[in-house]
């Protein structure tokens, strides 16, 4: 039976339970635990480490982008950002877990016994890095605390922010450390899968290149409240900064790429997958979860990701029938390429939008796969907005519901994917271009045409851009968009990218419902809604916009009315309470 991390917390001790009688008999009775009588042995600090994977995100589904540009309906989470309406209050300002790092670091400091703890100071600076690079994301600059505080720390309890230069810095300098202290994921016991491995640490430190290399280019200063104004925000500036990030984080893909001994899980060749490897492989069990037989040991795709099992630790969300509801948008739909790799709109392989399923034909396999509730439908479906904002097309990923006697509800256990092997490929190709400027054909074939072949499309070379009109560094986000789909990235790309306005105010889309110059299951030929269009039910309507086939009329299932995203909203607002809290802490623009 596969161990899944449990713990216990103890005050701010956590004690592994091994499930080994004699691990029981040398340990003094709870009440007499103290660290003073911790952190004796390695067993102690592997124990103590278990605590910090509860930082990892999970099965949620507030980790699936929705309220994105590429997602239809706004079903809960995201909504605040997803339409502008963020403002000053509550927020996710934690340190609890950058305390238990910092605890366990200083233990190991002051550790004389025998044996080695490296591998777990490895994890703490791990961890640090990894809440850091959360409230980087979420605040800017914020508040670096490398000790353990007590209410004896004035000055560090009521410091003012970190510039983000400095606490970029920081969590590059701790991932650094994790990345030498860490095993490598083929020396990592059976037992200890899912534990952090040197190659997710070196995942996580090309991500955070590649995210502040982005921020630095198409952002700037603007967003940050840590003191722009004084010039204390600019600490650690250093404009050749992106230059030294996108440099670090091609080197640290390639290595990945070449040593790490990951490799993306593509089943297509065995035709009992019937070429949906891209859906499988995000609700992958035991041999029963697929009509392959493939179990959670044949994937080495995903490198840093949170463990499920279906004994141990099951998902406890209904995971199978929300998905479905998690409803993709036109703009999703119509990002996919057609099978000779060119998109929708340049490519005489696409289909159009006068059948319901025409525009499936010739298409991604990852938009087949992603969105199978769609295009494997009989028939034409109803377009009714319903109670959820129904656009025409239902979401798959994730959803179980596909093959053979589906997991009961709530008790789904595929592993979380954080980062995967298919993520490194494209920072890599997206890192190359913006350092360059170019990429060329061989190191597209390296890493975004890996993912082509699984996807069943084309090869993306340079001759095709050329001779098609496309711009490269648009295909190459193209290809994240699409293969990385309700993974909770899209927010983190369009803030770095510096195009959420223009992302997120636009009206949110689905099905294209024609006209009478364009007829379509939905309206005949003098412009009338037929029985499958159930127009009333859509409050906002008709929007004519941009398609593939031209300008269309689509059912808005969210009105760009509800958008009102400024440049504010690439950060959110310093909790009120912290402010309260400590007068140090300056807010963010606008709030």
């Amino acid at each position: 039976m596969k161990k899944i991390f449990n713990y216990i917390v103890l005050g701010s001790l956590i004690l592994g339970i091994t499930g080994c009688q004699d691990d029981f008999i040398d340990l003094n009775p709870p009440g007499q635990i103290s660290e003073a009588v911790y952190f004796k042995r390695p067993s102690d600090f592997k124990a103590f480490t278990a605590g910090f994977y509860s930082q990892l995100p999970g099965w949620s589904f507030g980790s699936m982008d929705n309220n994105s540009d590429i997602s239809a309906n706004n079903n809960g989470n995201g909504y605040d950002l997803g339409h502008g309406t963020i403002v000053a209050g509550g927020g996710d300002w934690n340190y609890g877990g950058i305390r238990s790092c910092n605890i366990l670091l200083e233990k190991v400091q002051s550790y004389t016994g025998e044996g080695d703890v490296s591998p777990y100071a490895g994890e703490a600076y791990f961890f640090r890095a990894f809440a850091y690079f959360g409230l980087l994301k979420t605040y800017g600059g914020v508040p670096l605390v490398t000790k353990v505080l007590s209410i004896d720390s004035p000055e560090e309890l009521f410091m003012p922010r970190n510039s983000r230069y400095e606490v970029v810095g920081q969590i590059l300098d701790d991932l650094d450390k994790a990345i030498s202290r860490l095993p490598e994921e083929k020396n990592i016991a059976s037992i200890d899968k899912g534990r952090i491995s040197k190659g997710a640490a070196m995942a996580v430190k090309a991500q955070v290149e590649l995210y502040e290399a982005a921020w630095e280019r198409y952002v700037g200063q603007e967003p940050d409240g840590d003191g722009i104004s004084t010039g204390a925000g600019t600490t650690g500036y250093d404009s050749g900064n992106v230059t030294k990030y996108l440099t670090n984080a091609v080197a640290m893909c390639k290595e990945i790429m070449d040593n790490g001994g990951y490799e993306l899980w593509n089943k297509n060749a065995d035709t009992k997958m019937g070429n949906l490897s891209s859906w499988y492989l995000f609700n992958l069990e035991d041999t029963g979860s697929n009509p392959g037989g493939y179990d959670k040991s044949t994937n080495k795709e995903f490198i840093l990701y949170n463990i499920y099992d279906y004994t141990l630790k099951q998902s406890r969300i209904n995971i199978s029938w929300t998905s479905w509801q998690l409803y993709p948008s036109r703009k999703f739909v119509d990002m996919a390429v057609c099978t000779d790799g060119l998109p929708p709109s340049k490519s005489p392989l696409f289909q159009g939008y006068h059948g319901a399923s025409d525009e499936f034909k010739n298409r991604d396999l990852r938009l087949l796969n992603y969105l199978s509730a769609s295009n494997t439908i009989t028939g034409v479906p109803t377009l009714n907005f319903g109670s959820l904002g129904f656009g025409g097309y239902g979401n798959s990923k994730y959803a179980v519901y596909g093959y053979g006697d589906r997991r009961k509800d709530n008790t789904e256990s595929a592993n979380w994917s954080i980062i995967r092997l298919a993520e490194v490929y494209l920072t890599y190709a997206e890192a190359l271009y913006e350092l360059n400027g170019a990429i060329t054909d061989a190191e597209l074939d390296a890493s975004i045409n890996k993912l082509r072949v699984r996807a069943g499309v084309a090869r993306l070379t340079n001759a095709l851009a050329s001779a098609n009109g496309l711009d490269m560094k648009q295909e190459i986000r193209r290809e994240r968009t699409v293969e990385l789909y309700r993974e909770g990235k899209r927010f983190d790309d369009l803030k770095r990218w510096g195009i959420l306005e223009e992302s997120l105010n636009p009206s949110r889309l689905g099905k294209v419902v024609g006209g009478a110059s364009y007829t379509t299951n939905y309206r005949d030929t003098n412009g009338n809604a037929t029985s499958a269009y159930a127009a009333q039910t859509y409050l906002y309507g008709e929007e004519a916009v941009e398609t593939p086939a031209g300008i269309l009329n689509c059912v808005v299932i969210d009105s760009k009315l509800n958008h009102t995203i400024q440049r504010k909203h690439y950060l959110y607002p310093i909790p009120v309470s912290q402010i309260i809290l400590n007068k140090k802490l300056l807010q963010n623009p606008g709030y």
